[in-house]
């Protein structure tokens, strides 16, 4: 019934511009006037604000190489795949009443369980500067995160969010949250999530979240930026997944229809186990922490995030996990990146003959311990694992709309290894992107 509801509208906002555009002049209603816009996706509005429609979307096509550790048997592989495909639709319902819905075509955000959908949902923006938003969406949880995969730096997010997947992943869940920038400077975001988990008892998986930033530079190419995030979840009583766990910055390593063994997969673990059993844990929480700074066309960010998951049993030990990224940025034709109170946006070219170019390097660490793991196994000897990632890269914003990325990848881990007994591995990935 979504999916036809959907598409019934989109069919309805379609029929609109075109028949918007057939015509001369203003087009006029029994009410405020329309206006339509085709730049940048299709919206069409009424001249007061009350009611609007936007469709627009993404998408991203991926091409990958990597060997060593990224692969199960330290062979060199590839993959090919659509690592976005995004169809959205967003306006408003009524006055303060905001609607977004966001459907993944590639099917990488969600599962079938939740439609493949990334988001759906409503928010409340009556009670200004407070905006009340409920359904299904990603919590709010680190600076990389609440920058749009549009327009993040590196083709994929820093491998140190890997560790806390769960604090800004909607995982088939629903959720309200409040949110608020004010005085210029500051946003807060505060959030209750019911994941699908459930306990010995039928109940779902309860998370809160929270997030706050102080940025008081805040204009593109003069940027200031700190924050402080937080995420707990609860866990007794609940068979969950409870690995800590990355792809070490190469998503197309999952090519054997999304599993993570195989010779051309490999997606090391760090610590944990899945499925484990009911009783074994009580509370996973995750804390980080967020800074940045640009100054025309250059930026550097960085952020640090630990994870503890608290043993409830005593045959089981407390699982900790940290790591880090840093990263440094710099558009060689001299344009800035965009922000906005608590996230970077779009750089957008000057010169429409030969767009913007940028280069960055970003380095990712983490370490992972976990004393449960006693005797060594085939990829996991017994003591902290450690990770750190090298990413090296280019961006071409040919220009508002198109973006070619490419990207070396570097990784290299202690007490970790691949089937083959490989610790450390090359990728390479390159991205053309279509936003509209």
């Amino acid at each position: 019934m979504i999916r036809k509801h959907f598409a019934g509208v989109a069919a309805s906002a379609l029929a609109m511009a075109v028949t918007a555009q057939a015509f001369a002049g203003t087009v006029t209603t029994d009410g405020a006037d329309i206006v339509v816009k085709t730049k940048g996706g299709l919206e069409v509005a009424t001249t007061d604000k009350e009611f609007s429609f936007k469709l627009g979307g993404r998408l991203q096509a991926d091409y990958s190489q990597f060997d060593g550790l990224y692969t199960d048997n330290g062979n060199s592989a590839d993959a090919a795949y659509f690592r976005r495909a995004f169809l959205e639709l967003s306006g408003v319902l009524y006055t303060d009443w905001a609607y977004t819905i966001s459907y993944d075509f590639s099917h990488n955000a969600g599962s079938s369980d939740d439609g493949y959908f990334d988001e759906a949902s409503m928010a409340y923006n009556g009670f200004k500067p407070v905006s009340i938003k409920f359904g299904r969406f990603d919590p709010d949880f680190g600076l990389e995160k609440a920058t749009s995969s549009k327009w993040v730096t590196a083709p994929e997010r820093n491998a140190a969010y890997d560790l806390i997947d769960w604090a800004n992943g909607h995982q088939n869940g629903l959720g309200l949250q409040a949110s608020s920038t004010f005085a210029d400077s500051f946003y807060a975001s505060a959030g209750v999530f019911a994941k699908d988990n459930n306990d010995t008892d039928g109940d779902s998986v309860k998370q809160v979240n929270g997030r706050f930033v102080f940025a008081p530079m805040h204009d593109s190419g003069n940027v200031l930026h700190f924050g402080v995030n937080v995420a707990s979840r609860d866990v007794s009583d609940t068979v969950f997944d409870a690995r800590y766990r990355s792809r070490l910055g190469m998503r197309g390593v999952e090519t054997l229809g999304g599993n993570d063994a195989g010779p051309n997969g490999n997606r090391p673990l760090l610590g944990g186990a899945n499925n484990s059993p009911a009783g074994s844990y009580d509370t996973d929480t995750a804390f980080g922490l967020e800074a940045a700074f640009a100054m025309g066309p250059a930026s550097i960010q960085g952020e640090y995030i630990s994870r503890k998951t608290k043993a409830d049993d005593s045959a089981f030990e407390d699982i900790k996990g940290h790591g880090f990224y840093v990263q440094g940025a710099y558009t060689l034709t001299g344009e800035s990146r965009g922000y906005k109170i608590g996230k970077f946006d779009a750089i957008k070219p000057a010169n429409k003959s030969i767009g913007a170019w940028e280069v960055f390097y970003r380095y990712d660490s983490m370490t992972v311990e976990d004393d449960n793991i006693t005797t060594a196994s085939a990829t996991r000897d017994v003591g902290d694992a450690d990770a750190k990632v090298h990413n090296l890269g280019v961006n071409w914003y040919a220009n508002e709309a198109v973006k070619i990325s490419a990207a070396y990848v570097k990784a290299k881990t202690d007490n970790v290894t691949n089937a083959n007994g490989d610790d450390d591995g090359d990728g390479f990935v390159m991205r053309a992107q279509y936003v509209f």
